[in-house]
């Protein structure tokens, strides 16, 4: 990689960028085809990150953590992805890197020093619990509410798309605390910082199509009690302090997409240099070669867009439009790589021995989520347009 403008220290990032490959690589293809197939959580990728200090990497010395920025972590985010790990090793490590923002930023002393070093260290697993089944992309109209009572709240409620939850020991979870408000529909939701006590919270796994290593849940919560201390910054101000954890959620994904994408473009180009067909390689194709040269050129495109808003967020500046645009680039161009490798790769494409179609399958969600591309542009549309609202 060469290096750009928006790097803060480009040789730090490209020590980070190595070491982090190094020991992303030390997992092959083969571990995670057998964490694919075997629905098996990979705590052996996770405790090799974890013994390396990279799960703290976020957050502040003082707390347990290396104190980097949102650019370091991307790249390591990157690496991990491009390592063959996918989505399945990236969000087996990104949920200790994003969610814990709010905490970091907006926590008690009292919070920041009880949990911090455990998610640093590895040796709590969190989940974070926004979506819900009937609000979708329209946060302000979450139905989970959580009710005062005497040293803390009740909460009740559901949630959707919730990853981590079969082994999650604490959740990050958005809940309404007054009604919802015309005039101000994202006022009056709070975070907590729950404990999944299993007898109030019931865990159903979702079967899916791809991450199939990584458990995806609903939640059904009944009198889940949580502690005043438990609470995350001011009542009523959680959503605000959700989008400190969702642009760089924006910005990771859109670098997992970079390496998933990358990822396929390098087993798709060495099959064809290798795959002889009417005795030449078919890379000697322009229809061959030239799909697989566009992802390249995509995929450095969207790798300089997240890394420019992973240093505006590092900067303590507005990123929102950039975070955004990053993650629809990185989902794009992702999977357009990994599109046209598994054209490349013609019919081996379907056996699972040749990786292409799991990374496929995998980067085919990040289209959908975190973030629609059709809401991305909504949202683009709408603040930096001007255009009239849609919805």
């Amino acid at each position: 990689m060469t290096t750009t403008d928006d790097r803060v220290d480009a040789p730090d990032l490209d020590l980070i960028r190595n070491t982090t490959r190094e020991l992303a690589r030390k997992f092959d293809y083969d571990y995670w085809l057998d964490c694919d197939k075997n629905h098996k959580y990979p705590w052996d990728f996770v405790k090799a990150f974890a013994d390396g200090g990279w799960l703290g990497a976020m957050i502040p010395e003082e707390y347990g953590g290396i104190g980097l920025g949102l650019q370091e972590a991307a790249v390591m985010m990157g690496e991990i992805s491009a390592s063959g790990g996918g989505m399945s090793g990236g969000s087996a490590i990104h949920f200790y890197v994003f969610p814990p923002a709010p905490i970091v930023r907006y926590g008690s002393e009292e919070m920041k020093k009880k949990y911090l070093p455990k998610l640093a260290s590895g040796e709590m697993l969190t989940a974070f619990g926004i979506t819900e089944p009937t609000a979708g992309v329209d946060t302000s109209r979450i139905k989970t509410k959580a009710t005062k009572v005497d040293g803390g709240w009740v909460i009740n409620g559901q949630k959707v798309f919730i990853t981590n939850a079969q082994n999650a020991d604490r959740i990050l979870l958005l809940a309404r605390t007054s009604p919802r408000d015309d005039a101000k529909p994202l006022s009056g939701m709070t975070i907590f910082f729950a404990e999944m006590n299993r007898e109030h919270v019931t865990v159903r796994e979702i079967d899916k199509l791809g991450r199939a290593a990584i458990d995806t849940n609903e939640l059904f919560i009944d009198n889940l009690f949580v502690a005043d201390e438990d609470v995350v910054g001011e009542v009523g101000k959680g959503f605000y302090y959700i989008i400190d954890g969702l642009n760089p959620e924006r910005i990771v994904v859109a670098m997992e997409g970079v390496g998933l994408g990358r990822a396929a473009l390098e087993i798709g180009t060495e099959y064809a240099k290798n795959r002889v067909v009417f005795d030449r390689p078919i890379g000697q194709n322009q229809a061959v070669a030239h799909p697989l040269a566009d992802s390249w050129i995509r995929l450095e495109a969207a790798e300089r867009m997240a890394m420019h808003a992973a240093k505006l967020f590092d900067e303590h500046k507005e990123c929102g439009h950039e975070a955004a645009a990053a993650k629809y680039l990185g989902a794009e161009a992702g999977f357009e790589a990994c599109d046209r490798a598994f054209s490349t790769l013609g019919g081996y494409a379907y056996a699972r021995e040749y990786h292409i179609e799991r990374l496929w399958r995998e980067v085919r969600l990040l289209r959908n989520a975190p973030f629609s591309q059709e809401m991305v542009r909504n949202y683009i549309s709408q603040q930096v347009l001007g255009l009239p609202r849609s919805y």
